[in-house]
């Protein structure tokens, strides 16, 4: 039996589903499925010790059901306060839908302090978000890095500071973003983990107590440890397919520095194929990101009846200089990489917790 508990940004149902977990994890309760208003749950039966269903993003594929154990979301939660230095109360700013949401609350359960909840039912507002940090003395909070940005540039910005550690998770944060934020006073911590490991696994670069990465086929990230799902809900063959071998296989590209520090690379279906040449999406961000101006970037490759490919990017910045684009993405990456196509828009279209809609954006060329 799954309980559905549907959330529509609203304190009121953040509420319920803080009730609902709190049952889940206790074994008091049935397991968990938080859902937008509205939206139906899959019907299949969740595999024993499953205490939340968490919905993927469906960035690559439709989504999928992750089952997640009260041990692995309990596992995460732990491993999480111990690295930040010691539990306290979590400010949640994020849609409890999501896998970073859940376990927002999750930290707050085993913490013993109600969490902080903003009202998102009308959207993420910065002003709203001034408020809640100073009311509620919370500690800690995440957000992904549009919010981030939108808090830097509005009147809300010094509450960041109030917090002992800012989890960006998500998406990829641009270095430029990451240093402004630290030239400002805000302790930002980046990321790294997806609603298969219970959210956020490796932080700073570093694993979390318990975590394993390694570099697997091909390039992709693999990791285990106490924080992995059980599997997909009523899909055994892509549950044995990417948990063979008690690890994860991500589908993102990585590499470990010299330090023993990950680096994220990007997705490993973001490259793109141009003339014969293959080019990452992530690296041509990357790139340009790092111009002055540039707040923010998604880059996809759109079909050319003569390269196969071409790289395009959409481009929000406050300064738009499409030379500078051109010329830093040649100096760091060659020719082949770069853009063809450039466009500035206001705001690049996002799905799931902050992440960018490719797809949306390819569509928009």
């Amino acid at each position: 039996m799954i309980r559905t508990v549907a959330l529509d940004g609203s304190p009121v149902g953040v509420a319920r589903l803080l009730t609902a977990l709190r049952a889940a994890l206790d074994g008091t309760g049935p397991a968990v499925l938080p859902l937008p208003a509205g939206e139906a749950g899959p019907d299949q039966p969740e595999l024993p010790d499953t205490a939340a269903v968490v919905l993927t993003s469906g960035s690559t594929a439709g989504a999928k059901g992750v089952e997640l154990s009260g041990a692995a979301l309990t596992a995460s939660a732990t491993a999480t306060h111990a690295r930040l230095g010691g539990p306290g109360r979590w400010l949640l700013a994020l849609p409890a839908q999501h896998i970073a949401g859940v376990q927002v609350l999750v930290r707050s359960i085993l913490a013993g302090h109600e969490p902080v909840v903003m009202d998102i039912s009308a959207g993420f507002r910065t002003q709203a978000f001034g408020v809640a940090a100073r009311s509620g003395a919370a500690r800690y909070t995440a957000l992904v890095p549009t919010q981030l940005a939108r808090l830097l540039d509005s009147a809300a910005r010094p509450a960041l500071r109030e917090f002992d550690a800012v989890l960006i998770g998500g998406a990829a944060s641009a270095p430029a973003l990451l240093d402004r934020a630290r030239s400002e006073g805000v302790r930002v911590v980046t990321t790294y983990g997806m609603t298969e490991t219970a959210g956020g696994c490796v932080y700073d670069g570093v694993p979390l107590d318990g975590v394993e990465v390694r570099i697997g086929a091909g390039g992709r990230l693999e990791l285990t440890g106490p924080v992995l799902a059980s599997g997909y809900l009523g899909l055994p063959e892509q549950t044995a397919a990417a948990f063979a071998g008690g690890w994860f296989r991500t589908s993102d590209l990585g590499r470990l520095r010299a330090d023993g520090t990950l680096e994220v690379l990007g997705r490993a279906d973001d490259v793109i194929n141009t003339g014969g040449v293959k080019v990452s999406a992530a690296a041509v961000e990357r790139a340009i990101a790092a111009v002055a101006g540039v707040s923010e970037v998604c880059v996809v490759g759109l079909p050319d009846p003569e390269w196969g490919q071409r790289v395009a990017a959409a481009v929000v910045a406050t300064v738009r200089d499409e030379t500078a684009i051109r010329d830093a993405v040649r100096a760091a990456l060659g020719a082949a990489a770069v853009p063809r196509t450039i466009r500035f828009v206001d705001r690049l279209p996002l799905r799931g917790p902050g992440k960018v809609d490719r797809a949306a954006v390819a569509a928009s060329f």
